[in-house]
């Protein structure tokens, strides 16, 4: 294996951040005439459609505010979150603290809040806004609110909006307890009572470990029957390598918070039998859906490379080296890395492609629409700065 220098891939992230990614945001998605902000937009960051999606109008909030509170008092940073922070008070939400899956430019709501991980992004986005701040009770007040939404709403998330029939084949999904692990720490702060939140935690890290997790297969199933049992459906066998290997990065920082080596070990050994699941031994890269049988997924772009799954694989491989020492988790990382600015970089445009094909080609040139927005690249860039310094 070759050596891996530390420093100049600590400072490679941090240029791609600072110099290429978080610029092309700032300068492209902050509409000046309505608030909040535009997601689609082309290879060249023109708006190609105004709708706006709120999940990624919360990661925006959140991604400035996390790096106006971690990096430096950057006031163009600050000012960005504020901007999508009030569009998202005033338009978001339809008065419960539901928040809409998506509104018109204006902030006319378009799709209802079936949605609960809109409530998600949102609380994370404004419990940074009131840590960033400081003086704004509101923003605490509205992350406290949607907070305990969430929790209202996690033994039935779509509620009235829930489109399966009652009874028939009744299933629980993964993504809503590897979300509520990373939401837990993000909100911690401007929570009182710390044995709601540690109960929280406990129930999501239970719920992963005991009911989602699948020993003989050695990964995570995307959606089980309320008794934890397998259910031989489509919707039933399918894998998502990538929302695991997130997931275990999550669980990891839980295991540092509780001082919990046992715990981060376990992601450890579970995340390198992920990503050995899901890697594409023809054509590089990790598949986005596969199904537990290996029958043909349902989903039609199962064979996919997206940009997420690989900057969240990579953070897990060098978060669990550097808490573990694993040589196996750095030559993943090496492997990822060499992946993702080999495929996803764009090298004329600023930044990232977000969707390829198998074989590693470019299936859309654009750089945000209605899932791609601020927040995985900038997310990625920094956590993996921040974790190659530390490792320097």
């Amino acid at each position: 294996m070759a050596q891996v220098d530390f420093k100049q891939l600590a400072a490679q992230y941090e240029k791609e951040l600072r110099e290429n990614c978080l610029p092309f945001w700032l300068k492209n998605s902050q509409d000046t005439e309505f608030g909040g902000y535009f997601s689609c937009l082309d290879r060249d960051g023109s708006v190609f459609d105004t709708d706006k999606f709120i999940w990624l109008q919360g990661r925006e909030v959140w991604m400035f505010a996390m790096l106006y509170n971690k990096v430096e008092k950057n006031q163009e940073w600050l000012d960005c979150a504020t901007h999508g922070a009030e569009f998202l008070k005033k338009y978001g939400h339809d008065g419960n603290y539901d928040f809409y899956f998506s509104v018109t430019r204006e902030g006319k709501p378009i799709i209802q809040p079936y949605n609960i991980f809109s409530n998600t992004f949102a609380c994370m986005a404004f419990a940074q806004m009131a840590q960033a701040t400081g003086s704004e009770e509101e923003y605490k007040e509205i992350a406290l609110k949607t907070f305990q939404r969430i929790l209202d709403r996690r033994n039935d998330p779509k509620g009235r909006w829930e489109k399966s029939y009652p009874g028939t084949r009744p299933m629980k999904g993964f993504a809503l307890p590897m979300i509520i692990c990373n939401m837990a720490l993000e909100v911690e702060n401007i929570i009182e009572d710390k044995s709601l939140l540690d109960n929280t935690i406990d129930e999501c890290l239970s719920e992963i470990l005991n009911v989602f997790y699948q020993p003989d297969l050695g990964v995570m199933l995307e959606n089980v029957a309320p008794d934890g049992t397998p259910v031989d459906c489509f919707e039933g066998r399918v894998i998502n390598p990538g929302h695991d290997l997130e997931a275990l990065w999550f669980m990891m920082n839980l295991g540092i918070r509780r001082n919990d080596s046992a715990l981060i070990k376990k992601c450890v050994e579970i995340a390198l039998s992920v990503i050995n699941y899901g890697w594409d031994k023809e054509y590089g890269g990790i598949f986005y859906f596969l199904d537990r049988k290996g029958c043909p997924p349902q989903q039609l772009e199962w064979d996919q490379k997206l940009w997420w799954v690989h900057l969240e694989s990579a953070i897990c491989m060098l978060k669990g080296y550097q808490l573990t020492g694993s040589q196996e988790c750095l030559e993943w990382f090496q492997k990822l890395h060499d992946y993702m600015w080999k495929n996803f970089k764009d090298h004329e445009y600023p930044e990232w492609y977000g969707y390829l094909n198998r074989r590693g080609e470019v299936l859309l040139p654009l750089k945000g629409g209605k899932w791609k927005g601020c927040f995985h690249v900038p997310r990625g860039l920094y956590q993996l700065w921040q974790i190659l310094e530390e490792c320097k």
